[in-house]
């Protein structure tokens, strides 16, 4: 297979450069090589590299950014992804597309199923959600894995800003009023290579797509807030003898922010293991093995 993996790095799309390998040439971009802003000419670059799958891990996900930055957040999250699955409809190819919890306005107590009536906050929200949409309507061969609170080892995340703090400062006010999932990239990147070999290994290729073409919920086991996250990493910090910051929940109105977001955004993955037998384990256990990572 030829693979076309975009984003290359991001935090997701840098270990779909791993977890996909086996699978034959994988084909990675970023945004010099490939621009989902670009449009005038997406189509024809992605044509000219003749994939047999695309894996669209691009996104502009400076959540707080986009508010100022629209234009460029729904080229990148909807017009850039309606443009790819034209592509992919033409090529009659899959298309595997992440998305986010932030289509959700967190106004429900109970984590959120994929049939749930989106209502995003903020204009990130917005654009993943017409991306979703876009997608939906223009391919019938699609994955939409919506995901939350992603973080690795490596890259931009909350998990290395807290690293990072906790080197100069002796206190530290956290939100402790939002509950979410958080999630390794490289759980999402593995579960996606999952899905992609029991494709390979069906008899119809073509069936097992049409068969499981949809939106699907994919983080991490378990809720949290922003404080609990931060708790316990500094809990790991402090056992691998590391000195640790103060930390003081504060609810989301004493740090307030250019893009709002959802009181509750835990995604229901229950869908997920139903089609295809994929649970990722609970975020405590996840995050002791990449911060020992």
């Amino acid at each position: 297979m030829r693979i076309l993996v975009t984003g290359k790095n991001g935090q997701v799309g840098y270990e779909l450069s791993r977890s996909l390998a086996c699978f034959g040439d994988i084909i990675t971009t970023d945004s010099k090589t490939l621009n989902l802003s670009e449009l005038s000419t997406l189509e024809d670059k992605v044509l000219s590299l003749k994939p047999d799958l695309i894996v669209n891990a691009a996104a502009y996900t400076a959540v707080d950014k986009a508010e100022t930055e629209q234009e460029l957040a729904y080229k990148v999250n909807s017009q850039g992804p309606e443009i790819l699955a034209k592509v992919a409809k033409k090529l009659d190819i899959p298309l595997v597309h992440y998305s986010t919890d932030y289509v959700f306005d967190g106004g429900s107590e109970s984590a959120w199923k994929e049939d749930d009536t989106p209502n995003p906050m903020s204009v990130y929200g917005r654009s993943k959600l017409l991306g979703e949409e876009a997608i939906v309507k223009n391919t019938d061969k699609y994955l939409i894995l919506r995901t939350s609170w992603v973080y690795d080892a490596r890259g931009a995340n909350f998990l290395n800003t807290m690293k990072r703090l906790a080197i100069d400062k002796v206190q530290l006010s956290i939100v402790n009023d939002q509950s979410g999932a958080p999630t390794w990239s490289r759980h999402i990147a593995d579960a996606t290579a999952q899905i992609i070999g029991q494709s390979l290994l069906t008899k119809n290729n073509d069936e097992f797509w049409h068969k499981h073409s949809g939106i699907y919920h994919l983080s991490g086991a378990g809720k949290a807030s922003w404080f609990d996250f931060a708790e316990a990493i500094f809990s790991l910090m402090e056992e691998q003898g590391k000195t640790i910051p103060k930390i003081i929940p504060i609810p989301t109105r004493d740090y307030p922010t250019p893009a709002a977001r959802p009181t509750n955004s835990v995604l229901d993955n229950t869908k997920l293991f139903e089609h295809f037998g994929i649970c990722l384990p609970e975020w405590k256990t996840t995050l002791k093995w990449v911060m020992t990572e």
